[in-house]
């Protein structure tokens, strides 16, 4: 049986889509901490990122890097910080959140709500991004 993010990546559930290539997807978290959220993830239905191969590793944070690159460059922030904690989807994924201080990685706190008009802009933002 699929999860949920192999079905985002088959076209059953629809998403908020950021960058793709042949091997990785980027898209907006939909409870996201901050405003661009994004999750990366293989395309590989691996459960735990420290269980994919060196390189299949290797690529998705290379892939990572250049999408942090656009989210920066659409929302302001200081950084793009990363966080890998896999008990939310049996799915490997790297969160990449914008950031200005230390506390917008709390992901304890309540997430946001937005509009999927709210969520379109943001998209659009980011994907415009060379």
């Amino acid at each position: 049986m699929s999860g949920i993010f192999t079905k985002i990546i088959d076209g059953e559930i629809p998403c908020y889509k950021i960058a793709e290539d042949d091997s990785f997807i980027a898209f907006l978290d939909i409870q996201p901490l901050v405003a661009g959220h994004t999750l990366v993830i293989p395309k590989k239905e691996i459960d735990y990122v420290f269980d994919l191969d060196d390189t299949t590793l290797k690529e998705m944070m290379i892939f990572s890097k250049m999408v942090a690159a656009k989210i920066k460059a659409a929302v302001p922030c200081n950084r793009i910080g990363v966080s890998v904690i896999g008990l939310e989807v049996p799915h490997a994924h790297v969160h990449l959140v914008p950031i200005n201080r230390i506390d917008d990685m709390n992901f304890t706190k309540d997430k946001l709500v937005l509009s999927n008009d709210e969520m379109s802009a943001i998209q659009e933002r980011i994907v415009k991004q060379a």
